[in-house]
């Protein structure tokens, strides 16, 4: 068919090194990309895991004409089981890189980067040149022009706010205060020292800002002016 990849069942060895060696240039691209932002799946793990996945499907390619036993005998060879468990494997991989701490879910770019890394391996691996080629320029574009995109997009922050306030002195009135600059504010707790007298307050902040918006400025000079800080924590997402 006309603008279909034909490919060849029976790869030579120069077939088989110019696989693996694109493989090899993918993964460094898209792993580079990973690595220059301090993430956990960087640029070893990424070539690897494209290897895994590229030597997989050349082994399934070179095994794939087998006849292997009779169709009447108790066993019979399917090949495509070997890029397949890969695949599978790669997702539990995948898995063990989300991790979970209370609201905040952070992994999963690196997760799905892996998963499609892997996908490129195996057509890499398959010979489907064109199509592997695509893929990764079309990963590359999401991973680092998309992401300035997505640094623009407005989203909720948070951050956990605890002020000191002396003995007799007024309870604080901050949710009032910071809500004409945009922020919400919830009471956390309530501690107060048996020895000094005074009392910690904490609070959880909330805001709706793109990234490249910046730290909240703004809100630690309002509050500075009134109060004393004591910790001011902001709960980021690191998985960009």
């Amino acid at each position: 068919m006309r603008g279909v990849q034909i490919v060849d069942l029976y790869p030579t060895w120069t077939d088989i090194a110019v696989r693996l060696a694109l493989t090899i240039v993918a993964g460094a691209i898209i792993g580079g990309n990973r690595e220059a932002r301090g993430h956990a799946a960087g640029l070893r793990t990424t070539i690897l895991v494209g290897l895994a996945a590229c030597v997989a499907m050349i082994q399934a390619n070179l095994l794939i004409t087998t006849v292997g036993k009779a169709p009447d005998s108790f066993v019979n060879i399917d090949v495509m089981r070997l890029p397949l468990g890969i695949l599978t494997g790669v997702g539990f991989i995948g898995g063990g890189a989300i991790f979970k701490r209370g609201d905040l879910v952070t992994g999963v770019t690196t997760a799905a980067t892996l998963w499609i890394m892997t996908a490129i391996g195996l057509a890499f691996g398959s010979g489907l040149i064109e199509l592997a080629s695509v893929a990764t320029v079309i990963v590359i574009i999401v991973l680092w022009a998309l992401k300035h995109i997505d640094a623009r997009i407005p989203r909720e922050q948070r951050a956990i706010l605890s002020i000191i306030r002396p003995p007799r002195e007024t309870k604080p009135q901050l949710p009032a205060e910071i809500a004409p600059l945009g922020y919400q504010a919830r009471l956390m707790k309530q501690t107060t020292r048996p020895d000094s007298g005074e009392t910690t307050i904490s609070y959880e902040i909330f805001w709706r800002r793109s990234e490249i918006s910046g730290p909240p400025l703004d809100l630690l000079d309002l509050v500075e002016k009134k109060y004393t800080v004591e910790l001011f924590d902001m709960i980021m997402e690191t998985d960009r």
